[in-house]
């Protein structure tokens, strides 16, 4: 039996992709959510045949696991970075799977894993090396500045419940409901948004992940949604009702 750890801050993304590989006859030994727990489980299971990582946790970069305990495995990154990163990770023979995870292409990742299965000492340096390299062309903004007055005032994207455009104005709505009117439009917002965390749902609004409280069916295969922050159900447009349902794993 393969020995299959999977290391995800996103306990929904965790658990469809074990259902996939469920799916493919693997079994899932254990999930851990970020790199506190990841490093007190490897300090005891310091062997492993297969790690599925994300990059990015909630606590820190995945790589920095590896510079607090030895661990022996063979990788397979998922991830919401694209270009460079991947292209780097490929050519060190690490393999890696975008996010949301294709099916097919975890099918094409675990046959390549089952070719050249063997445990490969995993270099921290070289890794972040790579990774700090890509997000320095793809960064995202993690905090907003909103001048209330004659004060300013900053929010950290964790604490953006989401954007909503009405009535000519575009606003940062905050978990607790309240609503700031910000200079740039949605469409000058999502290219700054992380699209691991920020989906724009329709026209009007882009809402953050956690801010999901409740989904629903809804009229014309749309999808109704009750987010954190919100008065109002916030409706999925038709047209990106597929890519919704994928980014929400």
């Amino acid at each position: 039996m393969r020995s299959i750890i999977i290391v995800e801050d996103e306990k929904l993304a965790a658990r469809r992709l074990e259902r996939l590989l469920n799916g493919f006859q693997y079994k899932v030994e254990q999930k851990l959510h970020s790199v506190e727990e990841a490093v007190d489980w490897f300090k005891t299971h310091p062997k492993a045949d297969l790690i599925f990582l994300d990059i990015q946790l909630s606590d820190g970069l995945s790589f920095e696991i590896f510079d607090q305990v030895h661990v022996e495995a063979d990788l397979i990154f998922t991830t919401a970075y694209d270009e460079y990163a991947l292209k780097a990770f490929k050519l060190n023979s690490i393999d890696y799977l975008l996010k949301p995870i294709d099916e097919n292409e975890l099918r094409q990742a675990l046959n390549k894993f089952e070719k050249r299965h063997s445990a490969q000492v995993i270099n921290p340096e070289v890794l972040k090396h790579l990774f700090q390299e890509s997000s320095s062309t793809e960064a995202y903004k993690n905090r907003f500045s909103i001048k209330i007055g004659d004060r300013l005032k900053t929010f950290s994207t964790s604490d953006i419940a989401g954007f909503e455009s009405s009535d000519k104005a575009t606003s940062l709505v905050t978990k607790e409901g309240k609503h700031y009117v910000i200079d740039e439009s949605l469409n000058q917002l999502e290219p700054q948004l992380s699209p691991k965390d920020f989906f724009r749902v329709n026209r009007s609004h882009i809402l953050h992940y956690q801010s999901i409280k409740d989904m629903l069916s809804y009229s014309s295969s749309r999808i109704k949604i009750t987010a954190e922050g919100f008065n109002q159900p916030v409706i999925v447009s038709r047209e990106r009702v597929k890519e919704f349902k994928s980014w929400i794993g």
